[in-house]
């Protein structure tokens, strides 16, 4: 089989994620990495990876590099993407896609000009107990969907970082509105709404209460209200508050309901399925999409979900904004 000479552009908890993976893969060959930290460069050298860029414009230049995986923070989505674009290399652009719409079509309009692919990173669609439920809906196992309820709550950018025994600081862009777009909204709300959207297709009408427990200029929980093209309406439940991790969905249907979640892995767990697999079941999905997107690379077909489906999902979580019970 072709192999896809992959570029890793970002090196921070994703980009070593995707690292790993792409690893692992025989649709992909990791060819080079870029990052502004020479400890994680040094890392990714220890791995075996042969080229390691402090500037990713460097792996744009680099000819033997066929598609690259941005995984940088949100504010430099954009002129990464373009330059990607630009250079001819195909993309996988981590979510959310950019900080607003008009960031996205930029992006989309590039990769359109310059004939690459596009995919958005969404590994929730990868998670066999997620995608089930796209197929029981088309098979009419549910019946008729009336209400959706989808959660998505965890500690966001709180979360504990360590490496070694030394805790790491939290990267002082997660805490500037100007640089994420937002908070937990756009955050964990675009992994939802993309789904919900995978599901019963474009939102109709959107509302959001937004929520304030760490009192910072952006929210750090959220619940919305969407009405679906299809029928469905859903409540989406978000939150960066609690060091308890819940990710799940649960559809009600006329006929039956389905319930779905993607919980981490304990200690025990993790070892057994690593060792028997080469990665743990929480991660699994980040895999799956990462094969998928280099194995339809390699066939010169467009891989999913898409440019235009980073767009609309960024449409939606721009109305829930904008469509805020709070300020009226």
């Amino acid at each position: 089989m072709k192999k896809v000479n992959l570029g890793i552009i970002g090196l921070g908890y994703v980009g070593q994620t995707h690292l790993r993976n792409a690893l692992k893969l025989d649709t992909a060959k990791v060819v080079a990495v870029s990052d502004v930290s020479k400890k994680a460069l040094d890392k990714a050298r220890s791995f075996g990876v042969a080229k390691a860029y402090s500037d990713y414009n460097q792996l744009l230049k680099d000819p033997e590099v066929d598609a690259v995986v941005i995984a940088l923070p949100t504010h430099l989505h954009l002129q990464c993407s373009l330059s990607a674009a630009e250079s001819g290399k195909h993309i996988f652009l981590e979510k959310p896609m950019a900080r607003n719409p008009s960031e996205a079509q930029q992006i989309l309009s590039n990769v359109r000009k310059n004939s690459v692919s596009l995919m958005i990173g969404y590994p929730l669609r990868f998670n066999r107990s997620f995608a089930s439920i796209k197929q029981d809906i088309a098979a009419g196992v549910l019946g008729d969907v009336e209400v959706a309820q989808a959660t998505y709550i965890n500690s966001g950018p709180f979360m504990h970082r360590a490496e070694g025994y030394a805790p790491i600081p939290v990267p002082e862009w997660w805490f500037n509105k100007e640089l994420t777009g937002g908070g937990a909204l756009i955050d964990l709300g675009s992994h939802m709404i993309n789904l919900l959207r995978w599901y019963f297709g474009e939102i109709t009408q959107v509302r959001s209460h937004l929520r304030h427990r760490f009192n910072l200029d952006f929210e750090d929980g959220a619940i919305c209200i969407a009405k679906f093209e299809s029928g469905p309406t859903a409540v989406i439940n978000l939150g960066w508050f609690s060091q308890a991790y819940r990710l799940q969905v649960e559809l009600f249907g006329t006929v039956s309901h389905v319930t779905a979640q993607h919980t981490p892995t304990g200690p025990t767990s993790t070892i057994t399925q690593t060792l028997a697999t080469g990665t743990t079941q929480f991660f699994r999905p980040h895999l799956l999409e990462l094969q998928h997107f280099t194995t339809r690379i390699a066939n010169d077909l467009n891989p999913s979900p898409s440019g235009e489906d980073g767009l609309k999902d960024l449409e939606a979580i721009c109305a829930a904004y904008k469509n805020n019970t709070d300020s009226n």
